[in-house]
């Protein structure tokens, strides 16, 4: 009788703390505010191979932004908090994402581009901020960790705004997006905004609600 077949291994995600897949790195650069900015992305990480069409929505909407406190919630490589930080040199900007690949690659593309107002930590969701907030909290969610995880991430955000702070998110139809933007207008019953759309992608900002409206 011959052994049976090994099962097979689950699925590596982005969102994996150790990812398994064999890293790669590639180095890209890109020109913002007028800026050459030299990155390194590698396998195992969400946008492996660049910059993605819903993160470079977000980027866009960064334009004119003032916050003194910035979290960028799964940074991956780093693009988003590493604009921030470009964007609003006076912020302090924190970048966190549970992928370890990931924190290590986001604190190289930070230090090689001169970023000295940014921070990466390791942790899932909030868990690395303990009871800190922000103005502002940027994140491309991890959509494909399923429904609970991204509800779990809009429920605890309340808890990291500060008074008139605000999440910015981006996704696009196929990701649910709309249901998204939906569940905060009823949860949040907050402005609830859509800032930019493009390759099926939108951008939706949301005010932080009042205490007494946060569940």
């Amino acid at each position: 009788m011959e052994p049976p077949e090994p099962a097979p291994e689950a699925p590596q995600h982005y969102f994996s703390a150790r990812p398994r897949v064999a890293s790669r790195p590639e180095e890209h650069r890109f020109l913002y505010r007028g800026e050459m900015l030299v990155i390194q992305t590698d396998r195992g990480l969400f946008a492996s191979h660049g910059l993605d069409p819903g993160t470079a929505l977000l980027i866009e909407t960064l334009e004119g932004i003032s916050a003194e406190r910035i979290l960028d919630l799964g940074a991956g490589w780093g693009a988003v908090g590493l604009a921030a930080a470009k964007t609003v040199p006076s912020a302090h900007v924190v970048l966190t994402d549970v992928n370890q690949r990931a924190v290590r690659l986001a604190r190289k593309n930070l230090d090689r581009n001169g970023v000295r107002n940014a921070e990466v930590r390791l942790g899932s969701l909030f868990e690395p901020l303990g009871d800190e907030s922000f103005d502002l909290i940027l994140s491309h969610p991890p959509f494909h960790a399923g429904r609970e995880t991204v509800l779990e991430f809009l429920t605890q955000a309340p808890e990291h705004l500060v008074p008139g702070g605000h999440l910015r998110i981006v996704g696009k139809g196929s990701q649910g997006i709309r249901f998204y933007q939906a569940w905060l207008r009823e949860h949040w019953g907050s402005e609830v905004e859509v800032l930019a759309r493009g390759g099926g992608y939108r951008v939706v900002d949301a005010a932080r609600p009042s205490k007494n409206r946060q569940r």
